[in-house]
C-alpha cells in the first residue's frame, strides 16, 4: 500500500490522474479497461483527464470503461444515477462511444444476468487495469457495504442507512435507495491497480480506520490493503488522522 498526500484537492486530482494514465499506458492488453466510480472525490481526477485529452497530452483511443456500481431502479436515463454523473463528468466530455462502455443497468429485470454480463465484459478485456474508487463514510467501496463477503463478485447489495442518507445529495428530490448493483471486492482485487481517492476532513476518521485498524469485513476498504498495487491519493484534510504518511 502506498499513501500519497497532496496539499489540496486540485493537487491530489492532478497526481491521481497522472498515475492512472501511467498505469493505463503500461497495460499488457491492446484495449486497457478502466473502472470508474461516481462521486465527489474522483471528480477532479476526471476533470484533469479530460483536460489532458483535450490538450493533446493524453491519447485514450484504445481505452475502455466499466462502471463500478449503480442504484437499483436507475440507469443513465435517470438524473443523479451513477451513470448519468459519469456521463456528465467524464464519458461525455471524452466523447466515448457506447461500444467502449459497460455499465450496470439498475433497471434490468434480470439482475443475475446483468452481473454476469459485467463479469464477462471484464474477462474479455483481460481484466481491469485500473479501478478508481471512492470511500464511503462507513468504509464502503462501491456499494460493498460493511459486512459484505469479500469473496463476492458482481452482485446486488442492500444499501446501509447511512449510505441511503448520504446518497440523497445526488438528487433534486428525495429518492428511495434500498439496493445497488456493484462490482464485488473479489472482482476489484483482481484489477492490476487499485486507486483510492479521498478528500476532505469528513473522511479523515474513516480513512484512518480503514488503513490502520485490523482488516475486517466491517470495513470493506480495509480489504484493499491485501492488494499488491493499492495506492491512496488524499489531501491533507483527509490524511489528518493518519499515523504513517508519505508526503
Amino acid at each position: 500500500m502506498k499513501i500519497q498526500i497532496a496539499e489540496n484537492f486540485d493537487q491530489l486530482s492532478l497526481h491521481a490522474a497522472r498515475y492512472v494514465a501511467q498505469c493505463m499506458k503500461a497495460s499488457p492488453t491492446p484495449s486497457p479497461l478502466l473502472c470508474v466510480a461516481s462521486g465527489d472525490s474522483p471528480s477532479g481526477l476526471y476533470r484533469e483527464l479530460v483536460r489532458e485529452v483535450s490538450a493533446g497530452e493524453l491519447v485514450i483511443s484504445g481505452w475502455h470503461f466499466a462502471g463500478l456500481d449503480e442504484w437499483i431502479g436507475m440507469n443513465g436515463a435517470d438524473p443523479g444515477s451513477c451513470r448519468q454523473i459519469l456521463d456528465q463528468q467524464l464519458l461525455g466530455p471524452l466523447r466515448i462511444g457506447p461500444d467502449r462502455i459497460c455499465f450496470f443497468d439498475g433497471r434490468t429485470p434480470d439482475q443475475a444476468a446483468e452481473c454476469a454480463r459485467m463479469e464477462a465484459y471484464i474477462a474479455r478485456h483481460g481484466g481491469l487495469d485500473v479501478a478508481i474508487l471512492g470511500l464511503g463514510m462507513n468504509g464502503h467501496i462501491g456499494l460493498n457495504e460493511p459486512g459484505t463477503d469479500p469473496d463476492l463478485r458482481s452482485h446486488v447489495s442492500a444499501i446501509a442507512p447511512q449510505t441511503q442518507q448520504v446518497g440523497q445529495k445526488y438528487f433534486t428530490r428525495p429518492v428511495t435507495l434500498t439496493q445497488g448493483i456493484t462490482l464485488g471486492l473479489a472482482t476489484l482485487m483482481e484489477a492490476r491497480h487499485l486507486v483510492l481517492v479521498v478528500s476532505g476532513s469528513k473522511k479523515a476518521e474513516i480513512l484512518q480506520r480503514g488503513l490502520e485498524e485490523p482488516a475486517s469485513t466491517d470495513l470493506p476498504v480495509s480489504q484493499l490493503r491485501h492488494h499488491p498495487s493499492f495506492t491512496v491519493f488524499c489531501d491533507r484534510d483527509a490524511a489528518s488522522r493518519l499515523h504513517d504518511r508519505e508526503e
